[in-house]
């Protein structure tokens, strides 16, 4: 799901034409008719809506990403209330092989129709800003978010992550997640919740939700954790699902991960790499045995 940032009806121009007057040497701008000025913003919303999803689609495997869900939203001051709103204008499920039938190069296409023949929702009167239902909504106000501290500064050169606090645990991973360029914040503990922090990453074609669970644990992570989480996901309308831990995963949680396409899972030598990576922490796992797959240097 990608959330656009469209541009208000500002943009389109409002003279159609100039105008030289000979007997008074100047030249005199035409305006344009308001019509003409709303269908011309009501085309660009639909060129815009349509360029976004190419865009995605083209940026992300077929193999992972069969549909997109577009929400185009127009920032502006409510002149009733003087208060800022975000009005969404369009919205959109495109499913890959409908949207390549397409041919977007064609002079004589009309993104309007295009929209339409896609089931988009759009709004009638876009340059009023009058506002459309999303297909899909991003909501964050599902999850329970608490304020933070850092952990970083505290660690000893090489920490074992294992002999660390599960508190201390996952504010180390939430700091390594905004190191990587996410927004992080962290949530309420619940023993039925299923989440330990919520990200967000944010690029040109919108904002998307991670909900992220860090299992510090020196025995492999059961599958039934991974199934867990495909549930959470869809109870707080997150895009992808990430589980961390300090140990590792079977065969069936992987098996899991790739049917689902939307779980990342990071075991312990991979948490490792990427501290080291992202915010230069060597650290040390004290597993009491080398998982399945590993080499002792992986645990050092």
């Amino acid at each position: 799901m990608v959330d656009v940032e469209l541009p208000n009806h500002e943009i389109v121009p409002v003279v159609a034409s100039y105008r030289y007057i000979a007997q008074q040497a100047k030249v005199v701008p035409q305006p344009a008719k308001q019509a003409e000025i709303h269908e011309a913003y009501a085309r660009l919303v639909a060129r815009l809506a349509l360029r976004a999803l190419d865009e995605a689609f083209s940026a992300t495997p077929a193999a992972f990403v069969e549909t997109v869900i577009l929400n185009g939203r127009v920032n502006t001051t409510d002149r009733a209330t003087g208060q800022t709103v975000r009005a969404c204008v369009v919205s959109v499920v495109a499913e890959r092989k409908d949207f390549a039938e397409l041919v977007l190069d064609e002079p004589r296409l009309d993104p309007q129709q295009c929209l339409h023949r896609l089931g988009a929702t759009v709004s009638k009167h876009p340059h009023d800003l009058e506002p459309v239902t999303p297909v899909v909504e991003a909501d964050l106000s599902r999850y329970r978010i608490t304020t933070d501290t850092a952990v970083v500064a505290t660690l000893d050169s090489r920490p074992d992550l294992l002999q660390m606090n599960p508190y201390d645990f996952e504010r180390l991973v939430r700091e390594l997640f905004e190191a990587m360029g996410y927004e992080t914040w962290r949530t309420q503990g619940s023993r039925d919740d299923g989440v330990d922090a919520v990200a967000t990453l944010t690029d040109p074609t919108g904002s998307t939700i991670f909900a992220i669970q860090a299992k510090r644990s020196k025995n492999v992570v059961p599958v039934n954790t991974v199934r867990a989480m495909s549930g959470v996901m869809h109870d707080k309308d997150a895009g992808y699902g990430i589980v961390v831990t300090t140990s590792w995963f079977g065969k069936d949680s992987y098996d899991f991960a790739h049917r689902n396409g939307r779980l990342r899972l990071i075991d312990g030598r991979n948490l490792k790499a990427l501290l080291a990576e992202h915010l230069n922490i060597d650290a040390l796992i004290g597993l009491p045995k080398v998982p399945p797959g590993w080499q002792a240097g992986d645990l050092v």
